[in-house]
């Protein structure tokens, strides 16, 4: 059985938020071959990031098609395309931006190696405006900001820009599964609507309606053109997904509040290999903290530097290790650092190439996650058998359960007394790691993941089988130390 794994430039060739996660699938599923297709924005960047194993039949970073200037005179297939997307999309009617994305995906195939986007052969602007005037005029719903013809033109620039997603060829595969972003997804719509194949969506990331930081800078009308589209994208995904795959409670109801149909969604908690993570004595002195974050502007670390000002003043001569600070967001890192002044007693560490090496150097993790950062992370801090205090963002605290301390978001000083107060008392801190480790070994291993996996791919790709069965999956529900349990049935006919 072929699977082409769909993800947004990250795995294999860049060691990303959700690089783990996809190693540790692909890793463990052998009896699969596998075609990772990597779709990049710029220029693919050089080899695999991960070591590959011998069931990886292909492994390519695409880029999208370069952009080329919008030809004279329209393509009216094109132009009704585009009609229905820009209709769809302003009214938040799905139906019609779903057939209109199908349109575009139709004319869009082949266009790789000449470039462009079906949208260049449309009038574009003229288009959104017209369903600009018509949203605002029908008093439905939220009302619509003024969209000047600046706004519109940066808007539709965005949207041709989003579009060439939709020429990126993928390999023939039994299954495809999308892991990530609008990209691949849109790019998993294309060729679904093509060919057939079966979709699986992993849905781990963040509300995809939430914007960047770049784009808060975008007038109000661009930046609910942005929310919408992505909002709009994401609902097509569900509709057309014959399973869907949430990574936690949270992700579950993001799904089901956006149009996911309770059937198609089977719940997989994510999950790393304890071998990996092996729980370790503490380290003799002195005090450590770790955090695991790319050092990103949406990284978190602001939060965490500024807890540690607090932390480095109560409890002098601690540490803090910043874990898999990236090469992009290094100078970043840096420059966060030397404004607290406290750079002595800041340590940055590239990821670690020994798993067993990233949390062990601490006495505590603080997991403060950026709003794209999977669970795993804080899946593999508690597998280390180290105490977490964690913000309340995302999955976080369905995650912990009572296995460690959970503070509200945003919140240095809070999250700084949490760290003190396990600082000081090593026997509580002690006893939350080897909860943190037993809770991660009942719930959150990698074989509990490729387990489920397999038969997903399984079913998906062929028909069910006559007799039904049943696959049981316990996972935490948010906020109760005991995981609720789901079932998946797959029997003909029958809600999975």
């Amino acid at each position: 059985m072929r699977i082409c794994l769909l993800t947004g430039g990250g795995y294999p060739f860049r060691r990303d938020a959700l690089g783990g996660w996809c190693r540790t699938l692909v890793d463990g599923l052998g009896r699969f071959r596998f075609d990772l297709v990597s779709i990049c924005d710029r220029e693919p960047p050089g080899g695999p990031a991960y070591a590959l194993p011998g069931h990886v039949g292909s492994a390519r970073a695409v880029a999208m098609p370069r952009e080329t200037p919008r030809r004279e005179g329209k393509d009216e297939r094109a132009v009704a395309a585009a009609v229905l997307l820009c209709r769809g999309l302003v009214a938040e009617r799905d139906d019609e931006f779903a057939r209109g994305l199908l349109g575009l995906a139709v004319l869009a195939e082949g266009r790789t190696v000449a470039g462009g986007s079906p949208l260049n052969a449309v009038p574009l602007t003229d288009v959104l405006q017209d369903a600009w005037r018509a949203g605002r005029s029908s008093g439905e719903g939220e009302r619509l900001p003024r969209l000047s013809l600046r706004d519109a033109r940066t808007a539709v620039t965005l949207l041709r820009h989003a579009a060439r997603a939709l020429a990126v060829p993928l390999p023939p595969a039994d299954v495809v599964h999308c892991v990530g972003g609008t990209t691949p997804l849109l790019a998993a719509l294309a060729g679904r609507w093509r060919t057939g194949t079966p979709l699986l969506l992993t849905e781990a990331r963040a509300p995809v309606a939430r914007l960047r930081a770049h784009e808060e800078r975008l007038s109000p009308a661009v930046r609910t053109v942005l929310r919408r589209f992505r909002r709009a994208v994401a609902r097509t995904g569900y509709a057309e997904a014959g399973l869907i795959a949430p990574l936690s409670e949270y992700h579950h109801a993001w799904a089901l509040r956006h149009g996911a149909e309770p059937r198609r969604l089977v719940q997989v908690p994510a999950g790393v290999d304890p071998r990996d993570f092996p729980s370790a004595p503490e380290p003799e002195a002195p005090p450590a903290i770790v955090w695991a974050g790319n050092g990103g502007p949406e990284s978190g670390l602001q939060v965490v530097l500024a807890a540690f000002t607090r932390i480095a003043a109560a409890v002098p001569g601690t540490v803090l290790h910043l874990v898999g600070v990236t090469g992009a967001h290094e100078d970043h890192c840096a420059e966060q650092v030397d404004r607290t002044g406290l750079g002595r007693a800041i340590r940055l560490h590239p990821l670690p190439a020994d798993p067993s090496d990233r949390y062990t150097t601490g006495h505590l993790v603080v997991h403060v996650p950026g709003p794209s950062d999977p669970p795993y992370r804080l899946i593999e801090a508690m597998m280390s058998g180290r105490a977490v205090v964690g913000a309340d963002v995302g999955p976080v605290a369905e995650t912990l359960g009572d296995a460690g301390v959970v503070v509200p978001d945003k919140d240095p000083e809070a999250l700084a007394a949490a760290c003190v107060d396990l600082l000081i008392t090593p026997a509580r801190r002690r006893a939350l790691g080897d909860a943190a480790r037993r809770r991660a070994l009942a719930y959150f291993t990698a074989d509990r993941v490729v387990r489920v996996y397999g038969a997903l791919y399984t079913d998906l790709a062929g028909p069910p089988p006559a007799p039904a069965y049943e696959l049981a999956l316990a996972v935490p529900a948010p906020r109760e130390a005991h995981p609720a349990t789901l079932r998946w049935l797959t029997g003909a006919g029958e809600d999975r």
